[in-house]
């Protein structure tokens, strides 16, 4: 079951760490960061907003993310 499927069946707000599989790239197509990220929406288009800290975000598809245990 992808990290996507399992939203379906949760609220995003409930969702805090995230970590981004590797070799995971941005909607520009960028490699991101490995690291715990904060789930911070799911837009319309299907992009997830994820957040390292203040200033650090990205879009990714959110089939690349994992839960943090």
């Amino acid at each position: 079951m992808t990290f996507n499927n399992q939203l379906n069946n949760t609220q995003v707000n409930d969702i805090d760490g995230v970590n981004v599989k590797p070799e995971t790239r941005n909607h520009k197509g960028f490699f991101i960061q490995e690291g715990d990220y904060k789930l911070m929406n799911i837009d319309e288009s299907g992009w997830a907003l994820i957040c390292l800290d203040d200033a650090v975000c990205h879009y990714v598809d959110p089939d690349n993310l994992q839960e943090t245990k």
